[in-house]
C-alpha cells in the first residue's frame, strides 16, 4: 500500500494522518532496529534505484 493510499484511507475514516503516524512508528521493528530506517530513506541506494523519477 502506498503511503498516499494510507494517508487518503485515514482521512476518509476521520482519522489525522499525522496522529496515526506517531501512534503507528513506535509499533513498527523499525524503532526497535532504528539502524534498519536507513535503508528507507529517500538517499538510500534502494530507495533511489526503485523510486527515482
Amino acid at each position: 500500500m502506498h503511503c498516499l493510499s494510507l494517508a487518503e484511507t485515514a482521512k476518509a475514516d476521520g482519522i489525522d494522518f499525522y496522529q496515526y503516524l506517531v501512534k503507528l512508528m513506535p509499533n513498527l521493528p523499525i524503532h526497535q532496529q532504528p539502524q534498519s530506517l536507513n535503508k528507507y530513506m529517500p538517499w538510500s541506494k534502494n530507495i533511489q534505484a526503485t523510486c527515482a523519477k
